[in-house]
Parts: C-alpha cells; sequence; structure tokens
C-alpha cells in the first residue's frame, strides 16, 4: 500500500480534477476508482474518490472513503477533506457529527475561515441560526480589514460571544 502523493500521482489526480465536468461527474467516478484499483489505500486517491461521488450529489457513498483518507491525509488536503467530510455529514442530517468533525478541525487548522464558514452552515441546518451567525461575526472581526470594521470589532465580538451563547 503506498502512501505517497508522488508527483506523478499528484499529476494525473490534477489532470482529472481539472478535466471534470460538475454536470456528469460519473467518468470522474470511474477515473478515480480505476485509479484507486491501481494504488489501493492510497489516501489521497481515497480522498478524490470521496470527493467525485461528493461532487456528484451521493454523500453516502463518498463518507467512508473520506473516513479511510482522513488518517494518512496531512496539511492542506487533509484540511479539504475534513472541510468535505464535515458538508457532506451535514448534507445527510448527521450534524452532531458534522459540528463535532468542524471543531476538530478548526482546533487543528485555527485560521481556516472556510472551516469556520462551512462550520455556521452546519449550525444553520441544525436549526442554531444565532451559533451561525456568531461564528461568521467572528470570521469577519478577524479577517475583515477595514477602518469601519475595525472600529467596532470589539461590538462585533461581544455580539458574537452573546449569540453563540443563546439556544
Amino acid at each position: 500500500m503506498s502512501e505517497d502523493l508522488t508527483p506523478e500521482l499528484a499529476a494525473t489526480i490534477e489532470e482529472a480534477f481539472a478535466r471534470r465536468d460538475r454536470e456528469n461527474m460519473q467518468p470522474t467516478i470511474d477515473f478515480f476508482e480505476d485509479l484507486l484499483s491501481k494504488h489501493p489505500g492510497n489516501p489521497y486517491v481515497l480522498y478524490e474518490v470521496g470527493g467525485s461521488y461528493d461532487t456528484a450529489g451521493q454523500e453516502e457513498k463518498a463518507v467512508p472513503y473520506y473516513e479511510q483518507a482522513l488518517p494518512g491525509l496531512s496539511g492542506d488536503i487533509r484540511r479539504r477533506c475534513l472541510l468535505q467530510y464535515g458538508s457532506t455529514l451535514r448534507n445527510l442530517e448527521r450534524f452532531d457529527e458534522s459540528l463535532a468533525v468542524f471543531a476538530a478541525a478548526c482546533k487543528e487548522f485555527p485560521e481556516s475561515d472556510s472551516l469556520r464558514v462551512f462550520k455556521s452552515l452546519t449550525h444553520h441546518a441544525a436549526g442554531h441560526p444565532d451559533k451561525a451567525l456568531a461564528t461568521l461575526l467572528l470570521v469577519i472581526a478577524d479577517r475583515v480589514d477595514t477602518p469601519e470594521i475595525k472600529r467596532y470589532e470589539a461590538a462585533i465580538r461581544g455580539n458574537a460571544e452573546y449569540l453563540a451563547t443563546l439556544k
């Protein structure tokens, strides 16, 4: 079992990703399933198979691929896999699991705005609009660097803290 992302494998994955058609994902699914048969257990290929099923709207099929891939991934690819996995769980209405994935991912990648944004989507879908808004307010306070936002940063953060405590 190769767990490496060789330059050749990375190029193959990138080429396939560039050719994908979001309106017809079956050729991409078939390509990555075939690639997985040539690289069994490779976490990078497992991730791409899961992502292909996910993009095709076949979330149930994507989940086990993400789960198998995650232990072997690191860095930005691991962050992307965690985001997609958490989002897929949200789409399957497995909100508690999704929030747990996002909580752990946000601890592992505290600078990731995309993780926090997708975590807010899960809060919203789970019926926690106040927590969703609080999460987004913190992204704004942390990342929008304008004089106007900076002037009200303390108030934005205070409102976010308050909203996060509401049920």
